[in-house]
């Protein structure tokens, strides 16, 4: 089995006012970088409506439709905007990560990225915001709960900001574990270490800017890897944001391609432990053009380097 790669070319057609950092140009860096490798390519579906509204209630998408504009832009607040074709790229967004899903608990693939924008980490129960409009990290996990008839899911969200959208989403629900590395304080001002959500299935680990590599993998081998372990997941899906990389520009965190690798190894080993080395990745942020293009391939290629490990196995 490969690994997959889901994307979908309406998500360029999400278009942002000039100067916005989560730009068309992200996808092309990403896409660009991950095309000579080897990978099942997959083209994201629109999501069924019932996947999302395991997470969101009816009347947030039925506000995201009534702003979809027909020309111009729709500013949801002042980071987050939607063109003629944003409604089309976030549906495909949040049917990519259930795609995603569906491939890897179905021996289809052996493990998954998906390539999407806008991204979804911000995304509360019924507010878009962050450049976010649904939570597709969640919506994957509840679908495999209950579509699947998993009992336990982690989440991982090595992205630079809180994932304060997953966590609202997910903090109910004690199937889920959410675990999040961030710096603090930045937005969107969330993610305390006290926030533990309702079975302390919620693992916050906030970072200082400036942190290095040597630091997250503290934090990740102190707070969060063991507290997956415990866990025991059934699925590991990953929030990826590479935001965290020292060149970005919209945060202090700095961490370099081989840290992302070396998470990406940390979390298929829990996988192959626990669940088959069944893991679902899901682009989230990342600014910085060349960065992100370098850091999505080193994640990218652990996973494609892992789902050979299977075959062999």
């Amino acid at each position: 089995m490969k690994t997959a790669l889901i994307s979908h070319p309406d998500c360029l057609d999400h278009v942002t006012p000039p100067g916005h950092p989560e730009q068309v140009a992200r996808m092309d860096a990403v896409l660009g970088a991950l095309q000579d490798m080897d990978l099942l390519r997959v083209q994201a579906p629109h999501a069924a409506e019932d996947d999302v509204l395991r997470v969101h209630p009816k009347s947030h998408l039925d506000a995201i439709r009534r702003a979809a504009p027909d020309s111009g832009f729709v500013s949801l607040d002042a980071d987050t905007h939607m063109s003629p074709g944003t409604l089309s790229a976030v549906w495909r967004g949040a049917g990519g990560a259930v795609r995603a899903v569906d491939l890897v608990l179905g021996g289809d693939a052996a493990n998954a990225f998906v390539a999407m924008r806008p991204p979804g980490h911000h995304a509360e129960r019924t507010t878009a915001m962050g450049f976010c409009f649904f939570g597709n990290v969640a919506i994957a996990a509840k679908h495999a709960l209950d579509h699947h008839g998993l009992a336990r899911v982690a989440i991982v969200d090595f992205d630079v900001h809180h994932g304060n959208g997953t966590q609202d989403l997910v903090e109910d629900d004690p199937r889920i574990l959410f675990c999040s590395t961030h710096q603090s304080p930045l937005y969107p001002g969330t993610g305390a270490a006290d926030e533990t959500g309702v079975a302390d299935n919620v693992i916050n680990v906030p970072l200082d800017e400036g942190t290095n590599g040597r630091g997250f993998r503290v934090a990740m081998e102190g707070r969060v890897l063991p507290r997956v372990d415990a866990f025991r997941p059934e699925l590991i899906l990953i929030s990826a944001g590479f935001d965290a990389h020292r060149a970005d520009p919209l945060a202090g965190l700095a961490l370099v391609e081989a840290d992302f690798a070396w998470i990406t190894e940390q979390l298929c080993d829990l996988a192959d432990k626990h669940c088959g080395g069944r893991v679902v990745s899901c682009l989230e942020g990342g600014y910085d053009l060349t960065a992100l293009g370098a850091s999505a391939a080193a994640h990218v290629n652990v996973l494609r380097e892992r789902s050979h490990g299977r075959d062999a196995g």
